[in-house]
C-alpha cells in the first residue's frame, strides 16, 4: 500500500503545516511509514506552494508524489496546475470559494468543502487548512481521526488547541455529510 497525497494552495494558507500534520499522524500516531516534502515560491505569503505526503505500510523508496491518490486544493492556481495529475479513481477535495473555475474531471471524485468560509465562521480564517484536514479524514478514511487530532495538538501554536480542534471537527462533520450524500 502506497498512498500519495498532495496539498496545494498559496503561502499563508497552512499548506506546508497540513502536510507536516498528516505525515506525523501517519508515522507517529498511525504506525505507518510516511515522508513529507514541500516546495514553495520565493514569496513567503501569496505565492504558490505544495506539500506532499507519501504514506506506506512498507519502507518508502521514493519520497516524491508521482501521481496523487488524493489532492487537496485551496487556490485556483493550484487547481490549474495539479488537477490533471490526480490518479484515475482518485479524490480531489477543494475549496469552491477559492476555486471558482473548475473543469470537467473524468474518473475522479470531487468533493467541495468551503473550508475558508467555515474557518471565518469560527472567527479565524487561518484555520481553513485544519478544516480541510478534518474533511480529508472524513472523506478518504486515509488516517484515523484521533491520530490527526493528536498530531494537530502537537504541531500548532500553544493556546490555539481549542480553536484548531473545533476547526478539525467542523471539517470532519462537513466531510461526513458529503460522503453520506
Amino acid at each position: 500500500m502506497r498512498l500519495e497525497i498532495r496539498f496545494a494552495g498559496f503561502g499563508g494558507q497552512g499548506i506546508i503545516k497540513s502536510g507536516i500534520i498528516t505525515a506525523a499522524a501517519a508515522c507517529i500516531h498511525g504506525g505507518k511509514d510516511a515522508v513529507q516534502t514541500q516546495s514553495y515560491g520565493p514569496e513567503s505569503r501569496g505565492g504558490a506552494c505544495k506539500s506532499e505526503v507519501v504514506i506506506s505500510e512498507e519502507e518508502i523508496d521514493f519520497p516524491k508524489v508521482v501521481e496523487p491518490d488524493i489532492l487537496v486544493l485551496m487556490s485556483q492556481h493550484a487547481y490549474n496546475d495539479y488537477a490533471d495529475d490526480v490518479k484515475s479513481g482518485g479524490v480531489i477535495i477543494l475549496d469552491p470559494d477559492m476555486i471558482p473555475r473548475e473543469k470537467e474531471m473524468k474518473n475522479v471524485k470531487v468533493f467541495r468543502v468551503p473550508a475558508t468560509k467555515i474557518a471565518e465562521e469560527l472567527g479565524r480564517k487561518i484555520v481553513a487548512n485544519i478544516v480541510m484536514l478534518g474533511a480529508f479524514v472524513a472523506i478518504t478514511r486515509a488516517l484515523d481521526e484521533n491520530a490527526l487530532k493528536e498530531s494537530i495538538r502537537e504541531n500548532i501554536p500553544k493556546g490555539t488547541e481549542e480553536l484548531n480542534l473545533a476547526a478539525f471537527q467542523k471539517g470532519y462533520d462537513y466531510g461526513k455529510t458529503l460522503v453520506e450524500a
